[in-house]
């Protein structure tokens, strides 16, 4: 038998040490290396990361389940969906089945206990000769992704590096620790913006379809050690009980482990609630996947961090209001020194666990995946919603196919009407896509498809008595893209064929014409209309049309390979139209800060990236030197006040103690503040002729810097007061303003405790115009809304003169996390002159 090498003889040091990371670079070779020395383990690359880097997939199980494995695969699915199948023949399936975890680590790059963590599992599953680790290997296969983010995983470990035997060593990365999205790239589980959620995708709801998913995380310092599941309330609704019943039984295995190897401190049913974001530790449950975070708590990077007794504290909510044993936290941890080898302990005992509970209970297990998928089919088929339809006609066809897309890439069943159908007594034309609640996957359909009221009641209502949500109020993807969907309150009755990818967009095929027009109503009309500009053809927009579509001439030889590369489909015309306005694009400065990075602003630059705009991003000291006069617009994507400003300037504020205990003490280039001198330079880049665009909560900052009339009715109101947090909103459109060209009179805004404008000026009250305003009553779609009366009729979209120069304030998220494809357009059109 060959020896296989441990990862201390391979790294030189034990994974958790003080003061030590192992970069991803030599964590990769480390899997091949244990790839190439054992029969125990299968490691692939999956592809590129969004900068390059190697996305590993790292498979364990025994040498005999190898020998099967895909014959292993095609059991694990028709477990996950046995519909048709006898319960004899579901019983067959269970006892030749193998349980299935997938398990992530360090999705957040400064969380970097999971990475390091990860090789010493694998080492000790490869050599292992225990009963447990045995009983393991023949009952699991893990699927591992050891490292979520490879490149923010490089980016932390350079930096702290870099840091080590300074006065900021220790500290949190200052940028983005990944290059669009930073912390927030675990909201990205169900539209698969960056190509790292595609491939995790493609693990849990193609490849294999798991029973459980555990993902690996770090939290505050200063409260319990480790958290474990289950979650505590509220629960999200539509999933199926079974799956919050095995949350338990794994919590309950986890802390028990740790309590027996003396590893105080664990929580469970604390700080994360059932109803978080829509990542893939909270998606997975309505997969009816058992979906579970471990949450422990930070050091400094490698550098242990002291904490005093006196210093350790509850979660300020209901389910721990105080540090101390509960029920749910029997040990708690009495403060000293905190390492990362104490995190890495933790971790390993928590994954460790996982795996050799559903060794233990692999049959139940399994029988239960079975019992979820057709319990959910038979709740959806009795549910007042039979189906929802999605016609083919929309008003931004481009956007259908990506909602199309997002269903397909969950596993969603999708049918199509291959002739008229009937719904009750409303007739639906052929080519209409039908998504049935009787279906394993009906919670998802639900969350994605239908329409969210996120509850009110103990659970929803932090301690001071504000119903608040923990990230977004509503995940329901079909209003935020504009997509109509429609109730089947009734069955749906014609000829169905399953649906199970996109169609191909033809190729263009056209002759010769005088010139060829794009429809300004799709998104990708202004992905074609940048890469025209980009090789020379002029383009314009048609002033005489309704959506002011675009216009372009030249050799259709040259234009065809560019309409087929944004997949548009455009319409030759035998003359150019007699009122058409150039199309010149303008120079875009986006601002960027450090203090950890703002995700808005990766995120914009991601939606920029992929629709071909042009754009250089700005620091503090290019805004303070002058640089801003070669620029025409700039950008402030949402932010509050205090970080634009500058957060040194509030080092007597509460909220700058619980910032910095996050950011730690940065280096002096490393901070970030525009400051009056700041204010100055933008308002001076306005006056001269320049545009600034403020989008959400960065309207504060653009109305102070540049003196407007403006207020903010939300301003200084509470979350009892004044609440949406992540909410779809009504709003109408004047879609005469140059702004809303391209869009539909009303639409659904994204709000997320973002602004309330009022204009207070009444001499020269024509200087600012509205170009959308909230609906003046029934304003909430889906999420919560608390404080209606105060949002209702006011503007949602406002620009005004200043100087020689233009503010057009968004006072809500009209790119948010690359997900609001319905109000993309009103970002692109200030972008062109």
């Amino acid at each position: 038998m060959q020896t296989i090498t441990s990862p201390k003889e391979f790294f030189g040091f034990d994974l958790g040490a003080d003061y030590k990371i192992a970069r991803w670079d030599w964590i990769v070779e480390y899997y091949k290396l244990l790839d190439s020395q054992s029969d125990r383990i299968q490691v692939t690359e999956m592809g590129p990361s969004t900068e390059g880097n190697p996305f590993l997939k790292v498979i364990i199980t025994s040498p005999e389940n190898f020998a099967h494995l895909e014959e292993l695969r095609q059991i694990n699915q028709t477990i996950a969906d046995p519909r048709g199948l006898s319960q004899e023949e579901i019983q067959g399936l269970v006892k030749k089945g193998k349980a299935v975890s997938v398990q992530s680590m360090s999705l957040h790059a400064t969380e970097i206990g999971g990475t390091q963590m990860a090789p010493l599992l694998a080492y000790d599953l490869l050599t292992g000769d225990s009963p447990e680790i045995q009983n393991i290997l023949q009952n699991v296969v893990l699927v591992m992704v050891p490292c979520f983010n490879p490149d923010g995983q490089i980016m932390v470990t350079d930096w702290y590096n870099s840091t080590l035997g300074t006065p900021y060593e220790g500290c949190n990365y200052p940028s983005l620790y990944h290059k669009y999205t930073g912390h927030d790239n675990n909201r990205d589980a169900f539209a698969h913006n960056i190509v790292e959620s595609q491939y995790v995708g493609d693990i849990l709801f193609k490849e294999w379809t798991p029973q459980s998913y555990f993902d690996h995380h770090h939290m505050g310092s200063y409260g319990a050690r480790i958290f474990v599941p289950p979650y505590k309330n509220p629960v999200r609704p539509y999933t199926d009980p079974l799956v919050y019943n095995e949350l338990s039984l794994y919590g309950a295995n986890m802390c028990y482990r740790m309590e027996q190897e003396d590893l105080s401190g664990a929580s469970m049913m604390s700080q994360f609630p059932g109803w978080g974001h829509y990542g893939y530790h909270w998606i997975t449950n309505s997969h009816n996947i058992a979906g579970m975070l471990s949450e422990s708590a930070n050091a400094k990077l490698a550098t242990p961090l002291y904490i005093h007794p006196e210093q350790l504290e509850g979660d300020h909510d209901k389910s721990t209001p105080f540090y101390g044993p509960q029920v749910h936290f029997t040990h708690p941890w009495p403060g000293g020194w905190w390492r990362l080898g104490d995190i890495v302990k933790r971790q390993y005992c928590a994954a460790y666990t996982v795996l050799d509970t559903m060794a233990k209970n692999r049959e139940q297990i399994l029988y239960n995946m079975t019992q979820k998928a057709l319990r959910q089919t038979k709740r959806g088929g009795e549910s007042h919603e039979q189906a929802f339809l999605i016609p083919e006609n929309q008003f931004d066809q481009g956007v259908l196919r990506v909602l199309l897309k997002i269903l397909l890439d969950q596993g969603i069943e999708i049918k199509r009407a291959a002739s008229d159908l009937s719904v009750g007594a409303v007739t639906y034309p052929k080519g209409t896509y039908v998504i049935p609640l009787a279906q394993p996957k009906m919670g998802v359909v639900m969350n994605l498809l239908a329409r969210t009221l996120y509850p009110d009641n103990f659970w929803t209502r932090d301690m001071q008595d504000a119903l608040t949500a923990f990230d977004t109020a509503s995940d329901t993807v079909a209003e935020y893209m504009g997509v109509q969907v429609i109730p089947a309150d009734a069955p749906v009755e014609g000829e169905l064929t399953l649906f199970t990818a996109l169609d191909a967009i033809p190729l263009t095929s056209l002759s010769q014409a005088a010139g060829y027009v794009i429809s300004a109503k799709e998104n990708r009309g202004y992905h074609a209309a940048n890469l025209l500009l980009a090789q020379g053809f002029p383009v314009w927009r048609i002033d005489t049309c309704p959506w002011h579509d675009f216009y372009v001439e030249g050799d259709i030889k040259k234009l065809a390979p560019i309409f087929d590369a944004a997949q548009v489909t455009v319409r030759p015309v035998e003359k150019p139209y007699p009122q058409m306005t150039p199309l010149k694009p303008l120079r875009v400065a986006m601002y960027q800060r450090f203090y950890t990075g703002n995700a808005d602003e990766g995120w914009t630059r991601l939606l920029f990236d992929n629709m071909a705009y042009s754009y250089t991003t700005v620091f503090d000291a290019d805004i303070k030197n002058g640089k801003l006069k070669d620029f025409d617009v700039l950008i402030l994507p949402s932010d509050s006040y205090e970080m634009l400003y500058g957060l040194q300037h509030y080092a007597d504020s509460p909220k700058y103690d619980g910032l910095m205990q996050f950011i730690g003490k940065q280096p002096p280039e490393k901070q970030s503040g525009l400051g009056d001198e700041g204010m100055n330079a933008i308002r001076s880049f306005v006056e001269q002729g320049g545009k600034l665009l403020a989008f959400n909560q960065s309207c504060d900052f653009a109305i102070e810097a540049c003196h407007l009339k403006v207020k903010n009715l939300a301003k200084d109101l509470s979350a009892k007061e004044f609440n949406t947090h992540g909410s779809t909103l009504h709003v109408e459109l004047d879609t005469q303003n140059p702004l809303c060209y391209g869009m539909p009179k009303e639409a659904l805004a994204f709000h997320w405790d973002g602004p309330v404008l009022a204009v207070k000026e009444k001499f020269d009250a024509q200087q600012y115009q509205v170009a959308a305003h909230y609906a003046k009553e029934d304003v909430l779609q889906s999420g919560l809304l608390t404080g209606e009366k105060l949002i209702a009729g006011t503007p949602a979209l406002l620009q005004t003169h200043c100087g020689q120069g233009e503010v057009v304030l968004y006072g809500f998220a009209p790119q948010h996390r690359c997900q609001t494809h319905g109000t993309f357009k009103l970002v692109f059109n200030a972008l062109y002159r």
